[in-house]
């Protein structure tokens, strides 16, 4: 076929050079269920004649909600081809910000997932009523098939000029960034901008185009990061299975055996710390063995020997250790995408030492999404960086330390806010926030977030996600923030990992009531004291944690500490717990 120059070229060449039995996989009813490639393409053809009969035309806005399952894909690609723009949204998010979008974006058809979804949209829509459809059956409401039995008997070459109208300057997606304080911002994304992005990392998934693979999705495709991704997986030929939700991914990944998937930190994370306190249980030589072979992955280095003693001791460990460890993730998986947030490099080590290839990349909605990543491969990875720079893209690094970006991947803008785009985009280039350094001339790495870097009263500079990076590496410490911006010293809050801690009481004869009354138990606060000492050793003077408090929940979406990236919102932490901080500090704050 013609150059793929439309998000929607990426289907129509796989449909045309090699279609899939199972192109998109879902659960149903505990079984799963394929859609074969034609399959798909007859049902995106059908939902774009449906929404022409509605009056949907080019430009016109359609708001898509739900979690990851094919009926979005059938939505997305059936939007696209009409020229019609789509308006993706975390089903997380308040009424009151589907109210706002659904208005500032002038979004005219809504398609949400479930029940609770149809009746957040509804009350959104109160004052100005939109047709929603609903992709599970939902007493009351417009099923999605509505639209799809529309188009069922309309003439399918009525789409051809449609799609040839469609530019790849033409804008694909509104995705709206719910940042970390205002209101949601538009980020106008083109065809171009996402299709120079799949061509761009598509070298980065080792999965064979012709050969194809499996792979599975959980991370919100609602987010550029997995949606870039599901193109890039129907670029290679690649079969998306659907995680039934983030509880399931576990027992997904057994019954996939995906050899390719993308996931953030924190997952990593929760999978390493299940594996470490397996490790605790054990008993005598066994459990000798399981932390010798975490040590030896602690100093494992991708590019390079560890000698003839290292190496084959660590040959032993992947025998009998590690081996375990692969087949909890199927026993397949090739390698993991890691992306929109810092990953502890030692959890990359003991990965990689594991036999599971770990790259980490860097990006933003408006970079559609990534900047650079690190390669799978041997030669091409550099742990504790953001990888290599890729193909199409530009970057600099400014006098002060931010990290600018310029090429095809940049976003148009920010929709009806000229001036916060002029505010990112000077001269050509995006400017990212985040603050970081060339390491061998070629791997970028991320030290910070410009915004969130602050100032001791001393005038020194903390970078705290780098220290927050570091101290989540205690198997006591599930979340925490650095605070102490204009005081004399950093200090935490602290939530610690409440499983492990329940362990560690019963190890030591400690009688373990509530989460609450725990977090003032003088034995457990001595243990978080000694992590915190522990971890402040890599730290300069001025840097260290004095002081910390720790706190008996987790910071969540739903609690309001968490943007639904995952980030912290660290202005509504403070306000949240202003009494835990004035405690550390006195009146001073």
């Amino acid at each position: 076929m013609s150059q793929i120059t439309r998000v929607f070229d990426i289907f129509d060449r796989q449909l045309a050079q090699n279609p899939l039995a199972d192109c998109l996989n879902h659960k149903v009813k505990g079984k799963w269920v394929s859609f074969s490639t034609q399959e798909v393409a007859a049902k995106i053809n059908a939902v774009s004649l449906g929404l022409l009969k509605l009056g949907i035309q080019k430009n016109d806005k359609v708001a898509i909600i739900s979690a990851n399952r094919p009926e979005w894909n059938f939505v997305d690609l059936g939007i696209q081809q009409i020229g019609a723009i789509s308006v993706p949204m975390y089903p997380t998010i308040t009424a009151e910000d589907f109210k706002y979008i659904f208005e500032h974006g002038e979004v005219k058809i809504v398609f949400v997932e479930n029940a609770e979804l149809f009746q957040k949209a509804s009350t959104a829509t109160a004052s100005n009523p939109l047709p929603i459809y609903t992709f599970s059956e939902v007493a009351g409401a417009k099923h999605w098939t509505e639209v799809e039995n529309l188009g069922k008997g309309e003439d399918v070459a009525q789409l051809k000029p449609l799609k040839d109208a469609v530019k790849p300057q033409d804008l694909l997606t509104l995705i709206y960034t719910s940042g970390t304080t205002g209101k949601p911002k538009g980020v106008m994304l083109s065809h171009n901008n996402i299709v120079s992005n799949v061509l761009g990392v598509r070298d980065l998934f080792p999965i064979k185009e012709k050969t194809g693979g499996k792979v599975l999705s959980f991370l919100p495709i609602c987010h550029i990061f997995e949606r870039t991704g599901v193109y890039v997986y129907f670029y290679c030929f690649a079969s998306v299975y659907y995680a039934e939700s983030m509880e399931t991914i576990g027992e997904n990944i057994k019954e996939v055996k995906p050899d390719v998937f993308l996931a953030v930190p924190r997952l990593l994370e929760k999978v390493y710390d299940k594996i470490i306190a397996k490790g605790f249980e054990l008993t005598g030589i066994k459990k000798k063995l399981f932390f010798w072979a975490v040590d030896l992955g602690k100093v494992y280095d991708p590019n390079k020997s560890g000698g003839f003693f290292y190496d084959l001791q660590l040959s032993l460990a992947n025998k009998l250790i590690f081996s375990k460890w692969r087949e909890a993730l199927g026993g397949n998986v090739k390698a993991i995408i890691i992306g929109s947030a810092a990953l502890q490099p030692r959890l990359a080590r003991v990965f990689w030492a594991a036999g599971i290839k770990v790259g980490e990349g860097y990006g933003l909605t408006e970079t559609s999404p990534v900047i650079a990543a690190n390669h799978c491969e041997v030669g091409r990875i550099h742990i504790g960086t953001v990888g290599e720079v890729i193909e199409g893209c530009e970057v600099k690094i400014a006098e002060d330390g931010e990290i600018l970006c310029k090429g095809s991947n940049v976003m148009m803008g920010y929709y009806k806010q000229p001036d916060l785009t002029a505010e990112v985009i000077k001269n050509g280039w995006f400017h990212t926030g985040d603050i970081g350094e060339m390491v061998e001339g070629k791997y970028l790495k991320i030290t910070d977030r410009k915004k969130e870097m602050f100032k001791t009263s001393g005038g020194k500079y903390i970078a705290p996600q780098v220290m927050e990076n570091k101290f989540k590496e205690s198997v006591f410490i599930e979340q925490l923030m650095v605070i102490g911006e204009n005081q004399k010293f950093p200090a935490a809050l602290i939530i610690p990992s409440f499983d492990h801690l329940r362990k560690w009481c019963s190890m030591h004869d400690i009688p373990y009531s509530t989460d609450k009354d725990m977090i003032r138990n003088e034995k457990v606060l001595h243990k978080i004291q000694e992590e915190i000492e522990r971890l402040n050793e890599g730290f300069g003077n001025w840097e260290k944690i004095k002081q910390f408090k720790l706190l008996p929940q987790l910071f969540s979406i739903d609690g309001g500490e968490l943007t639904p990236k995952l980030s912290l919102k660290r202005k509504a932490i403070m306000a949240k717990y202003e009494k835990e901080v004035l405690e550390i500090y006195g009146s001073s704050i």
